[in-house]
């Protein structure tokens, strides 16, 4: 008897790929999950052998990574990519994720190091838990995704998006030492950029400095957001460089606020 419930996962995590839909199914799929194309042709001996290899392997990792087979006789992409990667021969195995190649391999790999392959092109339990973190950032369940950051970096120190998210968490309730310490070394990442300059922000309420520059400063650390941006740009004939760096952090701050959309111009006209 057939084991239906083997088939129907099977079918959910192994498609057939063609010039038709490459470009969604390879690129734009590997920007939500990575994407491993099995170039094959019906005469090849050894992609007989690394087939099935390759899709018991996609089937037991239960959508981790998407198999697409990929007839390199019946799809002129299947040759544009051998060429790209300048390989010579099939079976040629390329994983792609946020929609580059990533890695490769040619040749029919036994079943122990395609596990391998695919072990270097799917998250790690420290990336997968940073995603559910950020989600929960987004969601405003800020507890949880602290936790869930928290987590991330005990199993991966070396996690740049839980260190950044942990960052901006700290950032927000005023740890600003903490929140500095986590992306210093992560600098100039430009998420990484953005946390400082909250940091930056933030530490207006303390220490905003003097005249026109400092009153909208401390406008910006207590969130008064248009009249810090309208006291910043009064305050350009007081200290240009100073004004135009504190504008920089506000619009980094405020992130995709519509404020930054119509102060932009602005900015850019005292600049120009």
């Amino acid at each position: 008897m057939v084991d239906m419930s083997n088939a129907s996962t099977a079918a959910t995590h192994v498609v057939d790929v063609t010039d038709a839909d490459f470009e969604q199914v390879v690129i734009e799929g590997s920007k939500q999950r990575p994407v491993v194309v099995d170039m094959w042709a019906s005469w090849c001996a050894p992609c007989r052998t690394l087939g099935p290899i390759l899709e018991k392997v996609a089937t037991e990792r239960e959508g981790a990574f998407l198999l697409a087979k990929l007839d390199v006789d019946a799809n002129a992409v299947g040759n544009a990519l051998l060429q790209a990667v300048q390989s010579q021969g099939i079976p040629t195995v390329i994983a792609f994720r946020d929609g580059q190649p990533v890695n490769m391999f040619i040749g029919a790999y036994p079943e122990q190091e395609v596990n391998r392959f695919i072990d270097t092109i799917v998250p790690n339990a420290a990336e997968v838990e940073a995603v559910e973190a950020l989600a929960e950032e987004t969601a405003g369940d800020l507890e949880s995704a602290e936790a869930g950051y928290r987590d991330a970096l005990e199993k991966d120190p070396q996690n740049g998006e839980a260190a950044i998210g942990l960052a901006r968490i700290l950032a927000g309730r005023g740890e600003l030492e903490g929140a500095e310490a986590l992306v210093e070394p992560l600098l100039p990442d430009a998420e990484a950029e953005r946390v400082m300059s909250i940091v930056r922000v933030r530490r207006w309420e303390a220490d905003a400095g003097d005249g026109a520059l400092g009153d909208a400063r401390r406008a910006a650390a207590s969130g008064r957001w248009r009249e810090a941006l309208d006291g910043l740009l009064a305050s350009f004939d007081e200290d240009a460089d100073a004004a135009r760096e504190s504008m920089v952090d506000v619009f980094a701050t405020l992130d995709d606020d519509p404020l930054v959309a119509e102060y932009r111009p602005k900015l850019a006209a005292r600049l120009f």
